[in-house]
């Protein structure tokens, strides 16, 4: 399969088969996806892999504490250690989140406006959907804002490669909201940060929550293309930083 190819077919997959995943090929996309440019070849990424009693541990202790917390409320910010969106967040990006999440729900039998059962629902997030394996990402605290579009790379590099072995993902920032009770069992050193997580498995076909098909915006919509320019008008930066 093509990478444009894969592109296409790429999903995220939010229910799973119980079939396990062979160690060997969570470490084969893993040093493929490692790969992946990043700024003077920082390489800003790090990851958690969970699997059996790990997992099982981290996925019990999310959800005991999600008994706690008051139905239709969000946890007290801060709702992980970073800011995913602006909220209130403003148009285009709230019709797509809201058509996105409405439709999802519409698969799943959940009703418009019910927030109980829209909680429970959200819940499945941390089991990682069932997954066999669930995976935690991190970077260093101090790094910027280009060291995080380089982690958006490896991400996109992982979830190509493992499609191309014939497993499916979900990336997950929801689970930056529970870092502290991620942080004692992946032994999270105080200068990592959690980014996000992501289910990795083998993706059920015939489960409701897989029929979504997500629409995306036109070229047009999105890119400027740009023929000709003022020659008086450009000056190349000194600082530039070449991505490896």
């Amino acid at each position: 399969m093509s990478v444009i190819e894969l592109l296409h077919r790429r999903r995220s997959v939010r229910s799973f088969l119980p079939k396990p995943v062979p160690q060997e090929l969570i470490r084969e996309i893993l040093h493929a996806a490692a790969r992946s440019p990043s700024g003077t070849n920082m390489q800003p990424w790090r990851v958690y892999v969970l699997t059996g009693e790990a997992k099982d541990r981290l996925v019990w202790e999310v959800l005991a504490k999600r008994e706690l917390e008051p139905e239709r409320e969000r946890p007290p910010k801060p709702f992980g250690e970073y800011d995913y969106n602006p909220e209130p967040l403003f148009e285009p990006y709230l019709t797509r989140r809201r058509t996105v999440g409405f439709a999802l729900y519409q698969l799943l039998g959940v009703a418009r406006g019910d927030r109980a059962a829209s909680w429970s629902i959200a819940g499945r997030n941390f089991e990682f959907f069932g997954a066999p394996v669930g995976l935690i990402f991190t970077i260093d605290r101090s790094l910027q804002q280009g060291s995080w579009l380089d982690y958006g790379i490896f991400l996109q590099s992982l979830m190509l490669a493992a499609g191309d072995v014939g497993l499916d993902s979900c990336a997950q920032a929801a689970w930056r909201h529970y870092h502290d009770i991620i942080r004692p069992i992946c032994k999270l050193p105080e200068n990592e940060i959690v980014v996000c997580g992501m289910s990795l498995g083998y993706g059920d076909s015939s489960a409701p929550a897989n029929q979504l098909a997500t629409e995306r915006e036109p070229v047009d919509s999105f890119a400027t293309f740009i023929e000709a320019v003022d020659s008086g008008s450009t000056r190349v930066g000194e600082n530039s930083y070449a991505i490896v």
